[in-house]
C-alpha cells in the first residue's frame, strides 16, 4: 500500500510538473517517471505508444498540409458564410461550425480563425458575444472525439485492437458523433439566455463611455476577402477522401489486404492513408515542406506526439507495476458504478491538455481494472474537461477575441464563461454515448 501511495504521488507531480511547464515537458517528464519507477521501483516498463504516436503524426501532417494548401481558410470561409447569412441563430450555429470544423479536420485547432468571426457576427447583431464564444470554444474540443481522424479516437481504437472484444473505427463514430452532437445542441440552448442583453449590461455599457473602446468595436472582422490558393478546394477534396477511405475501409475490411489470413489492422490504414493524402495535397497543391513544418497544426500535433510518448509510458509502467493492488482495490467500485470510471476521466483531463493523453493515461487502468471496451467507449466523452480552469488556447483564444469583454474568466477563476457550458455539453454528450453503446453493444 505505501509504495503504491508513493508511486502515485511520483506520478501525479510529475504531470502537475509537466503541465505547469507546457510543451514537450509532460513528455520528457513522462520519460523521466518511467527511469524512476523501473530503476528506483523495479516496476515492468512497459511499451511505449508507438502506435498512437505513428497515427498522430499522420494525420497531424496531412492536416498540416491542407493548412499551408488554403484548404483550413477555405472551410472557415464557408462556416462564415453560414453565420453571416442566419446572424441571429449565431449562438445555435456557430458550435455547431466549429464542432463539425473539427470533426472533419481532426484538431480543435482548427477554431482560431472563425472564433473572431463568431465575435464579430453577434457583436453586429446585438447578441451578447459570450453566448456563442464560450459554447464554440467548448464544441471546437468536443468534436475531437467524434472525428474518426482524430488523436483520442485513433488512441482509443489502438489500445482497443489489443483487447480481447476490439471495436472498429465506425464503432466508434457511431456512438462519439451523435453523442457529441446532442450535447453540443444541449449546451447550445442553455447558451441562448444565458447573461444580460449587451443593451441592458451596464458593464458593457460602462466601457462604451471609452472612445477607444467604442473605435475598437468598430472595426470588421471577416475572412471572406482572404485570396485563397486556387488548389485550396481540391486540398480539401483530397483530404476528405482520405477521411472517406478510411471510414470504408473500417465499414467494408474485406476490401483490406490480408496477410497470413489476417486483415491489415485500421491502425495501420489511418497512417498509410492520411499520409498518401497529404501526399497528394502537397504535390497538387505545389505546398512547399518547410511551410508544413513550420504550421501551426504541425507544432500543436507535434508537442501532443511528445507529450503522449511520455505521460502514456509513465501511467502504463505504473499500472503494470500495480495491476493486482489495483484490480483488487477498485474493481468492486467500478462494477457497482460503472460511471465512476467516467468522474475519474474526467478529473484527469482537466489538469491533463489532451483527450488523446487522458485516453493513454486512463485506458490502462480501465484494461487492469477488466472493464469492458464497450463500456470504456460509451464514456469517451469525458475524457475532455480541461475548460475546467479555462487555461486552453481556445478558451483563451476566445476571451481575447471578445472586444466587449463578456466572454471572460471570473473573479474567483472557476466562474468563468466555458464551466456551465462544458458541464452541460459534456455531462449530456457522455450520458448519451454510455446509453448508445448499452443499447447498440
Amino acid at each position: 500500500m505505501v509504495i503504491f501511495l508513493v508511486q502515485f504521488a511520483l506520478v501525479l507531480t510529475a504531470i502537475l510538473i509537466g503541465i505547469r511547464r507546457g510543451g514537450v515537458a509532460l513528455g520528457m517528464i513522462g520519460g523521466l517517471g518511467v527511469t524512476v519507477l523501473t530503476f528506483g521501483f523495479n516496476n515492468p516498463p512497459a511499451e511505449p505508444p508507438i502506435t498512437v504516436m505513428l497515427i498522430i503524426l499522420a494525420v497531424v501532417t496531412a492536416s498540416a498540409t491542407l493548412q499551408v494548401a488554403g484548404g483550413l481558410d477555405f472551410l472557415v470561409q464557408q462556416a462564415e458564410k453560414v453565420l453571416r447569412a442566419h446572424p441571429k441563430r449565431v449562438t445555435v450555429l456557430a458550435p455547431l461550425s466549429t464542432f463539425l470544423l473539427t470533426v472533419c479536420v481532426g484538431t480543435g485547432h482548427a477554431v482560431y480563425s472563425l472564433l473572431p468571426v463568431i465575435a464579430d457576427v453577434a457583436l453586429r447583431t446585438g447578441i451578447r458575444p459570450e453566448r456563442p464564444m464560450a459554447i464554440s470554444s467548448v464544441a471546437s474540443q468536443m468534436g475531437i472525439t467524434a472525428s474518426p481522424v482524430a488523436a483520442a479516437v485513433t488512441t482509443f481504437l489502438a489500445f482497443a485492437a489489443k483487447t480481447s472484444h476490439p471495436v472498429g473505427l465506425f464503432d466508434i463514430i457511431m456512438i462519439t458523433l451523435p453523442s457529441g452532437l446532442v450535447g453540443v445542441i444541449a449546451a447550445a440552448l442553455w447558451s441562448l439566455n444565458r447573461g444580460k442583453d449587451l443593451d441592458k449590461d451596464p458593464e458593457y455599457l460602462a466601457r462604451l463611455e471609452d472612445p477607444e473602446f467604442r473605435k475598437a468595436l468598430d472595426v470588421s472582422v471577416t475572412t471572406l476577402d482572404k485570396e485563397l490558393p486556387k488548389t485550396a478546394k481540391l486540398s480539401v477534396v483530397l483530404f476528405f477522401g482520405g477521411i472517406l477511405s478510411v471510414v470504408l475501409l473500417a465499414l467494408f475490411p474485406q476490401f483490406l489486404p490480408h496477410y497470413a489470413g489476417k486483415a491489415m489492422p485500421m491502425t495501420t490504414v489511418v497512417q498509410i492513408v492520411m499520409l498518401s493524402a497529404g501526399a497528394l495535397i502537397l504535390f497538387t497543391a505545389r505546398t512547399k515542406s518547410a511551410e508544413i513544418a513550420r504550421s501551426s497544426v504541425f507544432t500543436a500535433g507535434m508537442i501532443a506526439a511528445v507529450s503522449i510518448f511520455g505521460i502514456a509510458w509513465m501511467s502504463d509502467c505504473f499500472v503494470s507495476g500495480n495491476k493486482d493492488f489495483l484490480i483488487g482495490q477498485i474493481k468492486s467500485m467500478v462494477e457497482v458504478a460503472p460511471w465512476s470510471f467516467a468522474l475519474a476521466m474526467f478529473a484527469v483531463s482537466a489538469f491533463v491538455k489532451s483527450q488523446a493523453a487522458t485516453l493513454t493515461i486512463m485506458i490502462p487502468f480501465g484494461l487492469a481494472l477488466q472493464l469492458p471496451t464497450t463500456l470504456m467507449l460509451g464514456l469517451i466523452p469525458s475524457s475532455y474537461a480541461y475548460f475546467f480552469f479555462a487555461f486552453y488556447p481556445s478558451d483563451l483564444a476566445a476571451i481575447n477575441m471578445d472586444r466587449t469583454g463578456t466572454t471572460r474568466i471570473g473573479k474567483y477563476l472557476l466562474n468563468h464563461s466555458f464551466m456551465v457550458p462544458g458541464l452541460i455539453g459534456v455531462s449530456v454528450s457522455t450520458v448519451t454515448a454510455y446509453l448508445l453503446s448499452r443499447v447498440l453493444f
